[in-house]
């Protein structure tokens, strides 16, 4: 917000504004900003202060607000929040990081097979589903700046590369790549070395559309030139 967020929403002017890793719960926030642009605004943020935790700010008010997935352990991380309209849910999710060590990568790893199981659910009910958040992985080698040097990191291990595949292949659709097959193109770059002038990043962030929304889809592209945060925001229109 101090690097002129307020400033983007009014000028960009999104329907709904998905945020991952929010570290803040919404008392620690002057929120009139937002509320002045019409957005309604809610919170999930972790147990743990000053980490995780998602939120969704819209312009319409839902017709329903989930929080969670009903899984203490992620919960209390604050990773899943989710928005019904009449003909659209809309999810914030938040995957894991598995980079700080071996428990969080076992940790992530758990959560990608449960978190499967959990849509393949909520499909069944919620089946006009959008998935808005940082996977904390690259899909495949044009999703991240060096591939070979990178092969055995947390974000680009095979194991989680393949998960993707088949997490889309139940019924998603990647919808930056449905638009655009460029490479060099990414959402979130390292602090370190001057990554992001570079263009030494990685594409982590994703709007996963469900299949049966396909004819809805407009437009996706990511807004490299946003500098809120290390990511910057990924963009889906749809009707």
């Amino acid at each position: 917000m101090n690097k002129g967020l307020i400033d983007w929403l009014a000028q960009v002017n999104p329907d709904i504004l998905c945020l991952q890793e929010i570290k803040a719960n919404p008392e620690q926030v002057n929120l009139s900003g937002f509320e002045v642009l019409g957005y309604k605004h809610y919170w999930y943020p972790a147990q743990k202060k000053g980490y995780s935790g998602v939120a969704i700010f819209s312009k319409k008010e839902p017709l329903n607000v989930a929080y969670g997935c009903g899984i203490e352990e992620y919960d209390d991380e604050g990773r899943i929040l989710r928005v019904d309209f009449e003909d659209l849910s809309v999810m914030s999710v938040y995957h894991p990081s598995g980079s700080s060590g071996d428990l969080r990568q076992a940790f992530k790893m758990q959560w990608l097979v449960d978190f499967s199981h959990y849509i393949a659910t909520l499909k069944k009910t919620h089946p006009n589903l959008l998935l808005c958040g940082d996977f904390n992985i690259c899909h495949k080698e044009i999703d991240i700046h060096n591939p070979k040097s990178n092969a055995n990191t947390s974000g680009f291990l095979p194991q989680e590369r393949e998960w993707m595949e088949q997490f889309i292949n139940t019924g998603f659709i990647d919808t930056f790549r449905h638009f655009n097959k460029d490479p060099h193109q990414y959402s979130w770059w390292s602090y370190r070395a001057g990554s992001r002038d570079k263009n030494l990043g990685w594409r982590i962030d994703y709007n996963m559309a469900a299949k049966n929304i396909e004819h809805r889809l407009k437009r996706a592209t990511i807004l490299p030139d946003a500098l809120h945060s290390d990511h910057c925001p990924v963009l889906l229109e749809i009707e």
